[in-house]
């Protein structure tokens, strides 16, 4: 019951900081900012692999937000909409590398820069390196389940009302990508085994 209500009570404050940020209320973004940049540069760093690019794509989100306040309807979590907004903003950015070419990828060349996600634990971290080197590989909507559920390790159903699909969806987008992720790393790294991903 105290867990419902606090729920609640979160969701009815993080509308009331959108509605202030809304009416230009500065103190209200910079609130807003420390609630949920974590949330945001953590999404973008999953799909930019990249601490610069994380960074650029967070602020732009926050912008975007600061202009984007007054249209918010309150229809759905304030989380909920700072993630597909992160979403959005991440997979336009990718999209913007590729079209000029500042990074090639196909199946023989996947080659880019290490980095450590901080949602990783310390142990996995090497796990972790072969496993992003492939996930930027799968199509827009499995890698935005995948990160979502795995990374972000969020539960299913708010996934579903993140990407605005159904449950089942879902479910078939991560089967998927399980699928593609394991195919791909048993090409590039033959000698694991295929039930260490």
């Amino acid at each position: 019951m105290f867990g419902t209500l606090y729920i609640e009570y979160l969701l009815s404050e993080h509308h009331t900081i959108i509605r202030a940020i809304a009416h230009g209320d500065r103190q209200a973004f910079k609130e807003l900012y420390e609630l949920f940049s974590d949330q945001v540069y953590n999404t973008a760093l999953s799909y930019t692999q990249d601490v610069q690019e994380a960074e650029e794509i967070t602020q732009d989100v926050f912008t975007q937000i600061f202009r984007n306040a007054v249209k918010f309807k309150g229809e759905s979590a304030v989380g909920t909409w700072i993630y597909r907004i992160t979403i959005n903003t991440s997979l336009n950015y990718l999209r913007r590398r590729k079209r000029f070419g500042f990074m090639r990828i196909n199946d023989h060349n996947i080659d880019k820069p290490d980095f450590e996600h901080p949602g990783v634990l310390l142990e996995r971290k090497e796990d972790a390196k072969a496993l992003f080197k492939v996930i930027d590989t799968l199509p827009n909507h499995q890698k935005t389940a995948f990160i979502l559920s795995f990374i972000e390790d969020l539960p299913r159903q708010e996934v579903a009302d993140i990407m605005q699909v159904s449950l089942k969806a879902v479910e078939s987008l991560l089967q998927r990508a399980k699928k593609n992720l394991r195919n791909k790393l048993e090409k590039i790294y033959p000698e694991r085994r295929k039930n260490d991903y």
